[in-house]
Protein backbone atom coordinates (compact mmCIF):
# COMPACT_ATOMS: atom_id res chain seq x y z
CA UNK A 1 0.00 0.00 0.00
CA UNK A 2 1.09 3.29 -0.63
CA UNK A 3 1.75 6.39 2.01
CA UNK A 4 -0.10 9.64 1.34
CA UNK A 5 0.41 12.93 3.12
CA UNK A 6 -2.71 14.10 4.11
CA UNK A 7 -3.60 18.24 5.18
CA UNK A 8 -2.60 17.43 8.40
CA UNK A 9 1.14 16.17 7.36
CA UNK A 10 0.42 12.58 8.69
CA UNK A 11 1.52 9.42 6.87
CA UNK A 12 -1.49 7.45 6.15
CA UNK A 13 -2.11 4.50 3.91
CA UNK A 14 -5.41 4.05 1.50
CA UNK A 15 -6.94 1.92 4.08
CA UNK A 16 -6.34 3.42 7.07
CA UNK A 17 -4.07 0.85 9.28
CA UNK A 18 -0.49 2.44 10.14
CA UNK A 19 1.64 0.20 12.03
CA UNK A 20 3.22 1.07 14.97
CA UNK A 21 7.11 0.83 16.65
CA UNK A 22 9.58 1.06 19.06
CA UNK A 23 13.21 1.45 17.60
CA UNK A 24 16.21 0.97 20.32
CA UNK A 25 18.66 3.30 19.38
CA UNK A 26 22.00 1.85 20.88
CA UNK A 27 25.87 3.70 20.46
CA UNK A 28 28.50 1.78 18.55
CA UNK A 29 31.05 4.07 20.00
CA UNK A 30 31.69 6.31 23.13
CA UNK A 31 29.14 9.16 24.04
CA UNK A 32 31.97 11.60 23.43
CA UNK A 33 31.90 10.58 19.97
CA UNK A 34 28.18 10.69 19.81
CA UNK A 35 27.90 14.11 21.35
CA UNK A 36 28.91 16.00 18.57
CA UNK A 37 26.11 14.47 16.18
CA UNK A 38 23.23 14.73 18.73
CA UNK A 39 22.60 18.55 16.92
CA UNK A 40 22.14 16.88 13.58
CA UNK A 41 20.30 13.95 14.65
CA UNK A 42 17.50 16.36 16.78
CA UNK A 43 17.05 18.26 13.37
CA UNK A 44 16.65 15.02 11.56
CA UNK A 45 14.20 13.92 13.59
CA UNK A 46 12.13 17.15 13.13
CA UNK A 47 11.25 15.99 10.05
CA UNK A 48 9.41 12.63 11.44
CA UNK A 49 7.45 14.42 13.68
CA UNK A 50 6.22 17.12 11.02
CA UNK A 51 5.53 14.48 8.90
CA UNK A 52 3.78 12.59 11.52
CA UNK A 53 5.98 9.60 11.99
CA UNK A 54 7.32 10.17 15.16
CA UNK A 55 5.40 10.61 18.34
CA UNK A 56 7.99 10.82 21.13
CA UNK A 57 11.58 10.49 21.23
CA UNK A 58 14.90 10.34 23.82
CA UNK A 59 17.58 9.45 25.13
CA UNK A 60 18.01 6.59 27.28
CA UNK A 61 19.42 6.74 30.80
CA UNK A 62 21.77 6.45 31.12
CA UNK A 63 23.01 7.61 27.88
CA UNK A 64 23.65 4.31 25.73
CA UNK A 65 21.95 5.43 23.17
CA UNK A 66 18.00 6.68 22.46
CA UNK A 67 14.09 5.38 21.97
CA UNK A 68 11.60 7.02 19.14
CA UNK A 69 8.00 6.12 18.91
CA UNK A 70 6.78 5.48 15.65
CA UNK A 71 4.38 4.64 12.81
CA UNK A 72 4.21 4.14 9.31
CA UNK A 73 2.81 1.68 6.94
CA UNK A 74 5.55 -0.50 7.23
CA UNK A 75 8.75 -1.67 8.97
CA UNK A 76 10.25 -1.05 5.55
CA UNK A 77 9.53 2.69 5.71
CA UNK A 78 10.59 3.87 9.12
CA UNK A 79 13.80 1.64 8.27
CA UNK A 80 14.31 3.77 5.10
CA UNK A 81 13.89 6.56 7.70
CA UNK A 82 16.19 5.97 9.86
CA UNK A 83 18.23 5.58 6.99
CA UNK A 84 19.17 8.98 6.69
CA UNK A 85 19.81 10.00 10.48
CA UNK A 86 22.77 11.54 11.13
CA UNK A 87 23.81 9.15 13.81
CA UNK A 88 23.59 6.11 11.41
CA UNK A 89 25.74 8.42 8.59
CA UNK A 90 28.51 8.62 11.33
CA UNK A 91 28.15 5.46 12.50
CA UNK A 92 28.30 6.03 15.93
CA UNK A 93 24.83 3.75 16.18
CA UNK A 94 22.71 0.97 15.54
CA UNK A 95 18.91 0.03 15.60
CA UNK A 96 16.49 -2.44 16.21
CA UNK A 97 13.35 -1.88 15.26
CA UNK A 98 9.92 -3.50 17.03
CA UNK A 99 6.46 -3.92 15.91
CA UNK A 100 3.75 -3.78 18.47
CA UNK A 101 -0.04 -2.93 18.30
CA UNK A 102 -1.36 -0.78 20.74
CA UNK A 103 -4.49 -2.39 21.91
CA UNK A 104 -4.26 -0.31 25.24
CA UNK A 105 -3.57 4.00 24.86
CA UNK A 106 -4.72 6.90 26.88
CA UNK A 107 -7.68 8.08 24.84
CA UNK A 108 -5.69 11.67 23.73
CA UNK A 109 -3.58 8.79 21.49
CA UNK A 110 -6.82 7.87 19.71
CA UNK A 111 -6.45 9.90 16.82
CA UNK A 112 -2.62 9.34 16.34
CA UNK A 113 -3.31 5.26 16.66
CA UNK A 114 -5.90 4.80 14.74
Amino acid sequence: MRQKIVSSGKFLQSDGTMKHFVVEILFSVPFEKVEPVVPAHREFLQGGYDSGLLLMSGPQNPRVGGVLIARAESLEAVQAFVDQDPYKLNGVATYRFIEFNPVKRQAFMESWVS
